[in-house]
């Protein structure tokens, strides 16, 4: 026998079905959006889950930050100020210990080449590579028997380079002798008024003298100086303005 399905009426109310299924679920209209089912992205937050009410028994969709974005977002600017601040300080400690540093001049025992107040640049590469020169000004620590004679000293000094190890050094006359040969100096304020030597200058050891070599408290005071105990080579004037220039064993404005 045919049996024959009444037609539903146009306007008949579905929400009246008890125990009706929905085959997929139904867009929520803008009065039923929940505020409360959204994630909230904090720049600290590591990841995001995104639930929606709706779709019950679903995997949460998880959505990861850059490790280096958030590290950037999380970063305190005073944090970067100073690592920049101990950078600058950590290479300006190795520039200093390595390659070069300032000193001036405080007294006139180097006179006339530096004058009290002279700024100078100390370049410390050369006597890694190569030994001291004849000529060559020099900026040391003070010798044992410097300490000794003078606890307190800590300042380094500054002379000029005379003689070599193993070589015979005399002072007489007025001039220098190396090895029995007059030393030719056109950079001394007057000739020395003092007799010294000869002596024999040690093995890695030189002898320095003050170009004011009267009024200079130098190596015929208290001795040679030690290979370990330079610092490196003045090789520049920068200051002042007036007398900038290379420092070489000969200066050119004195004849």
């Amino acid at each position: 026998m045919t049996r024959f399905q009444r037609p539903v009426p146009d306007n008949f109310d579905h929400s009246n079905l008890n125990g009706a299924n929905s085959l997929e679920p139904s867009m929520p209209t803008p009065s039923d959006h929940n505020p409360q089912s959204e994630a909230e992205l904090h720049p600290s937050d590591q990841s995001v889950s995104i639930n929606s009410p709706d779709l019950e028994g679903s995997q949460p969709l998880v959505v990861h930050d850059s490790p280096e974005k958030n590290r950037r977002a999380a970063e305190n600017p005073w944090i970067e100020g100073l690592k920049t601040i101990g950078l600058s300080a950590i290479l300006a400690f190795g520039i200093r210990q390595i390659v070069a540093e300032a000193r001036y001049i405080p007294s006139e025992s180097m006179l006339p080449t530096l004058e009290v107040n002279d700024r100078l640049i100390v370049e410390k590469i050369s006597y890694r590579f190569n030994d001291p020169q004849r000529g060559d000004i020099v900026v040391f620590w003070p010798t044992e028997r410097l300490k000794q004679e003078n606890p307190s000293l800590k300042d380094a000094f500054i002379k000029r380079v005379i003689g070599l190890p193993g070589e015979t050094i005399e002072v007489q006359g007025g001039r220098v002798y190396v090895n029995g040969q007059p030393l030719r100096e056109n950079y001394i304020a007057a000739e020395p008024e003092y007799q010294w030597g000869p002596e024999v200058v040690p093995e890695d050891s030189y002898l320095v003298l003050g170009d004011n070599r009267n009024n200079s408290y130098d190596s015929h005071f208290w001795g040679y100086v030690p290979r370990d105990n330079i610092i490196g080579r003045a090789a520049v004037r920068f200051w002042p303005p007036g007398r900038v220039g290379e420092l070489g064993p000969e200066p050119e404005y004195q004849e």
